[in-house]
């Protein structure tokens, strides 16, 4: 039985049996098994859309030994009493405690916001009446704030192969789809993570593991540099080793851990909005048609150096998605996207932000607390001029000429839109180069000034970032790690997922 691999061009719309007859026909071979490696959309001149396919084979009519059996993340099982606490049910923190309680040491996983199924049903009121969960929204719950997005699983990080591989493979077992393990720009949706996630927690259960939900660290206690318990409004617990993967958006978590003395300092972080446009009109742009058979929906990814040292670029697109009210605060307002994994709405979104370092932006020495304080006082602003959670919107006509011009009503969007001068309400740095951004943007697609911007858009990433050695340990700590992008060191599902990981595996080893 050998192997080849073999590259193939396919139609956008291919069938199984047309890929099986094209393999058979490439390497003149009748019987075979296969595996896709790669498949990626080639979509860069719109006569010949087509897959890129990068394939496997295995026959017993190709001379040679079968392949060798691919590299995986070995997890080292040691017979321990130690205990751990990990502190946070997003990806980081659960692949964290899920490797934790596979390599021996007993974990306790506790989430501030409730499990999937009420936390969906508890959203879903919140839109349709306003009544604000603190547990349960788009930021805090199981499965943190990417279990309501488009669920890409994408990432830029480098020397996380393996981590990657034992991701999407979980993912997989848990429900996901095969086709994450090969495609170029995977994605899950929505609808999908809300069953994966409450499958993953089933098989942490399995292990011996333990999930407290509604259960919020509320205090840290340390000596000489060891950490020996923490308080939670639900009582103390005490372990050998703690993880914290709070996420971005654990403003007051953040606080908390500074005045214990973790040390964070500054990042850049962005800003901006979430333009939003017909699906069929990014679809016409991209691939020249409304509809490509075999392909859910069109995605833009857009650049621009926009003015001031603030780069502009588009963030989080979500194909086919809706627009949703992100705030995990009571007295914010704040907007993100997320969508299904048939990506089939009638909307196209994607932030539109500016890079911001804040020290340059206000020109001084910021520190920490400080730059909570700035980004939170913006996010309460939006809330305060709205009342509530309606979306303050304008056109991208609006933006750019910084008047209000007639245009398109129609919004994803559950809570209502207001129209509001955008340009005003942001800080005018920010404003500047967006206005630059979104005329590079609209030269690079057909039709794109005619859309909507709704604002705020300020949860890309967190604006601080901890102090902390390579494997997540905080600096000056012995046993305290802080991972995932409440970290300030990774963004993205699959990025925090892969660093909650390595703090594992540093206590495993």
């Amino acid at each position: 039985m050998g192997y080849k691999y073999l590259s193939l061009k396919l139609p956008p719309g291919f069938t199984p049996e047309q890929l099986r007859h094209k393999i058979g026909k490439a390497l003149r071979i009748n019987t075979f098994s296969f595996q896709i490696i790669r498949q990626g959309l080639d979509a860069r001149k719109k006569g010949f859309i087509h897959w890129e396919i990068r394939l496997m084979v295995q026959s017993p009519e190709i001379k040679g030994d079968p392949p060798d059996r691919p590299e995986i993340l070995k997890i080292p099982h040691t017979n321990t009493k130690k205990r751990a606490v990990v502190v946070g049910s997003g990806p980081a923190g659960f692949f964290a405690a899920l490797v934790l309680q596979k390599g021996g040491v007993r974990t306790t996983l506790i989430e501030r916001g409730t499990e999937v199924s009420k936390r969906s049903s508890e959203i879903e009121i919140f839109e349709k009446t306003g009544q604000f969960f603190s547990r349960s929204n788009y930021a805090f719950g199981e499965g943190g704030a990417g279990t309501f997005s488009d669920g890409k699983l994408t990432s830029r990080s480098k020397g996380i192969s393996l981590e990657r591989q034992f991701i999407l493979k979980s993912y997989v077992e848990a429900g996901g789809p095969e086709e994450i393990q090969y495609l170029s720009y995977p994605h899950l949706g929505t609808d999908k993570l809300r069953v994966i996630v409450k499958n993953l927690r089933k098989s942490f259960l399995d292990l011996g593991g333990n999930i407290l939900f509604e259960t919020q660290m509320t205090d840290i206690k340390a000596k000489n540099g060891t950490v020996f318990s923490i308080e939670t409004d639900k009582g103390r617990l005490e372990a050998d080793y703690f993880i914290l993967a709070i996420g971005h958006s654990a403003f007051d978590t953040f606080r908390m851990l500074i005045k214990r003395g973790i040390r964070f300092h500054i990042k850049n972080f962005a800003l901006g909005c979430r333009m939003e446009h017909p699906q069929e009109l990014i679809n016409r742009a991209q691939w020249g048609v409304n509809r490509l058979p075999g392909v859910k929906a069109a995605e833009y990814h857009l650049t621009s150096p926009g003015t001031g040292g603030h780069p502009v670029y588009s963030f989080c697109m979500c194909p086919g998605g809706k627009v949703v009210p992100a705030t995990a605060y009571k007295n914010t307002n704040i907007v993100n996207g997320m969508s299904r994994y048939q990506r089939d709405g009638r909307f196209a979104n994607a932030a539109c932000v500016a890079g911001v370092n804040l020290g340059s932006m206000l020109h001084y020495e910021v520190s920490a607390l400080e730059s909570l304080d700035w980004l939170e006082k913006l996010e309460q602003s939006f809330y305060n001029l709205m009342k509530g959670y309606q979306a303050p919107f304008c056109t991208i006509q609006s933006f750019l000429h910084q008047k209000m011009m007639p245009g398109n009503t129609q919004t994803s969007y559950p809570m209502g839109i207001v129209e509001a001068p955008l340009w005003e309400m942001l800080p005018q740095e920010i404003s500047r180069a967006m206005r630059k951004g979104l005329q590079d943007f609209s030269k690079k697609i057909k039709g794109f000034e005619t859309g909507n911007l709704l604002g705020l858009e300020s949860k890309t990433s967190a604006p601080v970032q901890a102090d902390r050695e390579k494997n997540g340990l905080c600096t000056g700590f012995q046993n305290l790690y802080l991972v995932g992008e409440g970290s300030g060191y990774s963004g993205g599902i699959v990025s925090s997922a892969a660093d909650g990981i390595k703090a594992a595996m540093d206590i495993l080893l």
